[in-house]
């Protein structure tokens, strides 16, 4: 059986089907959200609309992949969608209720099973998944969501948040990373490229100074230092460089306050600000044994959505 996956983000709108008996990726499709030049983000109601156009011609994407691969529409037995930012009370953005709608109208249609869920439980499942190892769904693991929405490090019980260990108090990482990307001129979001710069950037770094408390951060002074050493006559490279770099070492350092209280248990990164080899490469070069995955599966997608459907209805079925 296939189950379709469906996730519409403040920044993208994705779709997945997964083979539930092969738990295997069949395909995935996904648009980001259109913004324009100067802006740094889109009011929901530009987001609603703009997610409303995406999602009927990405299924039509979506399932001529799936057929290209042998696989029948009618294959498909069940739908899964997020519904919500994350699993906590008064969680709520508009944008999600589009691939809620979306979502029941075929479910309807078709009389398939249902499955809700949140777009951060969908970021876990999905780095759960990349990580090719299953035991990850069955045991607690310190998961760290950092998004533009997010700096989260979460306890969890596979896909389930048992507790927000540590966050930011101000500025969340992907904010950061997209200001200080617009600042050098490039358009929202501007994750990859503050990424290429800080690649191409050969000098060797001072060990920022973070601000970290346990595991709680501030990101506010990451901002007026990338603007002051713009000012002060660096290259957009080196100032790249910092940015991530500095970010890199708050969630280490976040990280080890956690190991302390929780030793032991694996640490996975998830999020698109997690898609940055500078930011991987930074952390795995003293601890290579956290889990890094690859970009599909770390920024915005539906794929950990279809993982979690996928999961419910076979705990479902085993009952």
């Amino acid at each position: 059986m296939l189950i379709l996956g469906i996730d519409t983000s403040n920044y993208a709108t994705s779709l997945a089907v997964l083979d539930s008996e092969a738990v295997s990726l069949i395909a995935d499709v996904k648009q980001f959200l259109p913004v324009k030049e100067g802006q740094l983000g889109l009011r929901q109601s530009d987001a609603v609309f703009h997610h409303t156009q995406a999602l009927p011609v990405l299924l039509t994407q979506l399932l001529q992949k799936v057929t290209e691969k042998g696989y029948s529409v009618t294959d498909v037995g069940a739908i899964g969608v997020s519904q919500k930012p994350r699993p906590v009370e008064g969680s709520y953005m508009p944008c999600f209720t589009t691939g809620v709608t979306f979502a029941t109208g075929m479910a309807a249609l078709r009389q398939l099973p249902l499955i809700t869920t949140t777009h951060q439980q969908g970021h876990i499942a999905s780095a759960l998944f990349a990580c090719n190892q299953p035991q990850l769904f069955d045991r607690q693991v310190l998961v760290f969501h950092v998004s533009g929405g997010t700096t989260d490090l979460l306890l969890c019980q596979g896909t389930q948040v048992v507790a927000q260990l540590g966050t930011s108090s101000d500025l969340y990482a992907g904010q950061a990373v997209d200001r200080i990307g617009v600042r050098l001129g490039y358009p929202f979001p501007a994750g990859k490229y503050v990424s290429q710069l800080a690649l191409a950037c050969t000098q060797q770094l001072p060990t920022p100074r973070v601000s970290v408390n346990s595991c709680q951060c501030s990101l506010s002074g990451l901002e007026n230092q990338c603007a002051r050493l713009l000012e002060q006559g660096a290259t957009p490279e080196y100032t790249a460089k910092f940015c991530l770099t500095y970010i890199a070492r708050t969630l280490e350092k976040m990280m080890l306050a956690a190991l302390k209280e929780h030793p032991g248990l694996p640490v996975v990164f998830a999020g698109g600000v997690m898609s940055s080899p500078v930011i991987r490469d930074t952390i795995h070069a003293k601890y290579p044994w956290v889990h890094f995955v690859d970009g599909r599966f770390a920024s915005d997608n539906a794929i950990g959505v279809s993982v979690i459907a996928a999961k419910t209805l076979k705990e479902a079925h085993n009952k």
